[in-house]
Order: C-alpha cells, then sequence, then structure tokens
C-alpha cells in the first residue's frame, strides 16, 4: 500500500495538481470569507467521512483542530454521521483520530 501524498511529494508526483491545490483550494477556497476555516474544516470532514476518502481523514483532523475545532467536537461530528453516512463510515473515520 502506498502512503498517503503529501505537500512536498505531490509536487513531485503531480505538480500541476500541486499547484492546484495550493493557489485555489487553499489560496481561495478556504480562504472565502462566508464561511470561516473552522466551519469549513466541519464540512471537509462531513464529506470526505461521508464519501469513504478515510485516507485524507488524518490531515483534515489536524488541520480542523488548528482552525479551532475541539477533538469532542470531531467525534461527536463522526457519531452524527454514523446515522447520516453510515456506521462504517464513521468508525473509519473516528479511526483516524489520533489517541488523546
Amino acid at each position: 500500500m502506498s502512503q498517503p501524498l503529501n505537500r512536498e511529494t505531490l509536487q513531485r508526483v503531480a505538480p500541476k495538481l500541486s499547484e492546484l491545490t495550493h493557489d485555489v483550494l487553499f489560496g481561495d477556497i478556504w480562504q472565502r470569507p462566508d464561511l470561516s476555516p473552522r466551519d469549513r474544516s466541519l464540512v471537509t470532514l462531513a464529506a470526505l467521512t461521508a464519501l469513504g476518502r478515510s485516507g485524507q481523514i488524518p490531515w483534515h483532523i489536524n488541520f480542523a483542530l488548528s482552525n479551532g475545532v475541539e477533538r469532542h467536537e470531531i467525534v461527536e461530528l463522526f457519531t452524527h454521521l454514523a446515522f447520516y453516512a453510515g456506521w462504517p463510515a464513521a468508525v473509519a473515520a473516528l479511526e483516524c483520530l489520533p489517541q488523546e
């Protein structure tokens, strides 16, 4: 199994995707004023969980924590999603949460 791409490896493997990620996604979309970075983190974690994209969840958990989301709120988000995205998706997301 391959390792998840980080910023440096993404730049090496797919320079254009790295550029778009930096300039458009994080340089524009995440900076728009109508949702706070905290809210965007919650929305992103919910979407990744619902879509079963657990490879991206650990990075976004750390990003959410840096955006002011509390650990207990992330646990509550995943618990809530068990009923909308499915139990396996919620459990897989919880498995990405670092231990206290």
